[in-house]
């Protein structure tokens, strides 16, 4: 596996990539009202600038975690950083709306290549729990300062010089990434396609995958009517085709027996539900911050910071060594309560709201996340044979991303249905109505986690794997106009 060091950079670039799609995506999110002065975009145009990576992302994250297994993750790294480099400078000098939206695509194939094989790679070169679970600690407290810069990043990069250089500045990062890469990362090869490529079961997977997506991201403008039942229904009719595809197929691209393991069904599971609800609080915060007291953007950003630095914190410091010491499921539960304590309170934030007193306690409870995704993630790869480890990791960010997505949209949608007007007071009782409903969500993840998941012991606890995207804390490139 390598010496102490070479594993050391190895994880630096692992980091790394990861690190450089989560900062573009805060920064892309800050930096939208200047995009749409520029192009003069509509609001239909925006919100596909928005949504058009997400599907890709979404709906690209299972086919790419087996390619990877197939190919060798190494060359799935190092191609989806270049992808995701060369779309950002498309994005950075893009003319007009449906140039920027194109490559906006692009960014998400790239994104999913790169994520898709992080948490397999890091599996093979940390194999000792105590070292593997410093490393993933090291490396979901990078996700969570990604998030927080790129609020920051992309204020100060879109008022200094435009929004153009949120995307140029991806040129030199993806090029030391890749470089880096191609030097410390182990080379390592795959099967190849000789071993047997699923096709059909990827062309399934794969556009079930992204009109599910697509199917949640359509209801910022179109609600939850027919039009979403029946692009809903398409979406299942493809994923239960693929289902079928991959108990008949001779060499699955996902192979069944990955989901046996009630812990690796179950975390995925727990996570559509808990990311639902805690994506949907980071929109609906920002939103109460704006527009019930009053804060600008950058004020807003900042006053979400503590929230990222608790989970920063938890993860880098505290998850590890519960989770070594009390076993995931136990910490995971923990982690859950936390977060529900937050939502909690968060349905009593007053219209006039104290920022000390009213909010920074739920920012602080919010560090349970920290907890969860790490417990959460070493449960959902526990059942990963090596040469499953891509697709298993892709099923897990699959989840994830559909579970942020469906999150923003639903109780977005129940936000407004509960605010009988615009002013600070009816859109309080909006948002108190949302954060009962995330709640709820919580409440059910913790249910789920208690019933489903088997207890394991901290001395054989599987070693926590988190998502690079999980990591983040903020929302899901979904936006609401």
């Amino acid at each position: 596996m390598g010496s102490v060091r070479s594993r050391g950079l190895a994880l630096a670039v692992l980091c790394a990539g990861p690190l450089m799609i989560i900062l573009d995506g805060s920064i892309v999110t800050v930096a939208l009202p200047a995009m749409q002065r520029g192009l003069g975009l509509g609001d239909a145009g925006l919100t596909w600038v928005v949504n058009g990576y997400v599907i890709a992302f979404g709906g690209l994250l299972l086919l790419a975690g087996r390619l990877g297994d197939l190919l060798g993750r190494r060359a799935a790294f190092v191609t989806g950083i270049a992808v995701f480099t060369l779309a950002s400078v498309v994005c950075g000098l893009a003319p007009d709306a449906p140039t920027l939206i194109a490559a906006r695509f692009a960014q998400g194939v790239g994104g999913a290549l790169t994520s898709s094989v992080a948490l397999g790679m890091i599996t093979t070169l940390f194999t000792a729990p105590a070292e593997r679970t410093r490393a993933l600690s090291a490396f979901a407290f990078t996700g969570a300062v990604g998030a927080s810069l790129g609020q920051v990043l992309g204020g100060i990069l879109t008022d200094a010089l435009s929004w153009h250089w949120i995307f140029l500045i991806n040129l030199p990062l993806g090029l030391a990434t890749a470089l880096a890469a191609l030097r410390y990362l182990p080379s390592e090869r795959g099967p190849g396609f000789a071993a047997g490529v699923d096709a059909l079961g990827g062309a399934l997977v794969t556009a079930g995958s992204m009109l599910a997506v697509y199917t949640i991201v359509q209801t910022e403008q179109h609600g939850w009517g027919l039009r979403a039942l029946g692009l809903g229904a398409g979406a299942l009719a493809l994923l239960g085709g693929f289902v079928v595809r991959q108990a008949t197929a001779s060499v699955p691209l996902m192979p069944l027996r990955v989901l046996r393991d009630r812990n690796v069904w179950g975390a995925n599971l727990v996570q559509l539900v808990v990311v639902a609800s805690l994506f949907s609080f980071q929109v609906m915060a920002a939103l109460y911050l704006q527009r019930v007291l009053g804060y600008s953007a950058s004020e807003s950003g900042l006053a979400m910071l503590p929230a990222a630095a608790a989970n920063a914190v938890v993860s880098l410091f505290v998850a590890a060594r519960l989770i070594g010491r009390f076993g995931p499921k136990t910490v995971l539960v923990t982690g859950l309560v936390l977060l529900l304590a937050a939502r909690l309170l968060l349905t009593r934030v007053p219209v006039h709201g104290d920022f000390v007193l009213d909010l920074l306690p739920i920012m602080l409870l919010t560090g349970g996340f920290g907890l969860a995704i790490t417990s959460l993630t070493g449960l959902g790869m526990s059942g990963a044979k090596p040469e499953d480890a891509g697709v298993v990791s892709g099923v897990f960010n699959s989840t994830q991303q559909i579970g942020g997505a469906l999150g923003v949209a639903a109780l977005s949608a129940v936000a407004a249905a509960n605010s009988p007007g615009t002013s600070p007071e009816a859109l309080t009782h909006g948002y108190h109505v949302a954060f009962w409903a995330g709640a709820g969500l919580l409440v059910t993840g913790i249910v789920v986690a208690l019933v489903v998941l088997r207890r394991v012991g901290p001395a054989t606890a599987p070693a926590p794997v988190p998502s690079p995207s999980s990591a983040d804390v903020s929302a899901p490139e979904t936006v609401q106009l």
